[in-house]
């Protein structure tokens, strides 16, 4: 079987993620680069039909323009959004797409996502992109857009206005990494405007005068 380890290790991280609540049985897929040519890739309905049980023969093995080469399924239709990311950030190695629980309260009311943790600064602004439809060219046209101001960066992480999220990075772990760290600083945000709004937090108190690990 092609990239058998590649393939199994992508089984482990959907699992992970659907099993934390990190993406739900609305969707979310997952995208790797392995090659030039090629890249591995979550079938379509891996949530829906499979909740993220993923076997590595289900991994699809295609092309740059979305040609089965090896696996069983078939191509998500948010394949074009994955290669909008590759074609546009050449140190991307892997992009994940999820509907994770709490940063989906700011994604869908297009809210920003300020950085109360440490771990997520070197992200810089995590911004919402305009709506477009799932699935859509116009989705996958609005991350271009957005990924050619970040050429030279990596992670990325941007939040899709009432969809999910797009996490990239030079690996599947580290992308995987950097989207549950994203997945806490929401929680931790939605849990301090609680704070403030019983008067037991005030944000200007927090956040002066601090010196950031922005490497880890």
């Amino acid at each position: 079987m092609m990239y058998s380890a590649e393939r199994l290790d992508l089984c482990e991280v959907t699992k992970m993620m659907f099993d934390r609540f990190i993406t739900n049985a609305a969707g979310g897929n997952i995208s790797v680069k392995v090659s030039d040519q090629h890249f591995i890739m979550t079938p379509t309905l891996m949530s829906q039909a499979k909740f993220c049980r993923l076997k590595p023969e289900e991994i699809l093995v295609i092309d740059r323009d979305g040609h089965i080469i090896d696996g069983e399924g078939k191509v998500t239709r948010e394949f074009n959004m994955h290669i909008a990311v590759f074609d546009t950030l050449p140190k991307a190695g892997a992009v994940i797409h999820a509907h994770p629980k709490e940063s989906m309260v700011f994604a869908s009311l297009g809210l920003p996502l300020p950085h109360l943790c440490e771990s997520t600064r070197k992200l810089g602004e995590i911004v919402t992109l305009d709506f477009a439809p799932a699935t859509s060219q116009q989705l996958a046209d609005n991350v271009r857009k957005y990924m050619q101001t970040r050429v030279t960066d990596m992670p990325v992480a941007t939040l899709l206005r009432e969809h999910g999220i797009l996490v990239i990075d030079t690996t599947l772990r580290k992308a995987y990494d950097m989207l549950e760290r994203i997945e806490f600083n929401s929680y931790v945000n939605i849990q301090a405007k609680l704070f403030e709004a019983v008067g037991a937090y005030k944000p200007e108190q927090n956040e002066l005068g601090l010196a950031y690990n922005l490497e880890e």
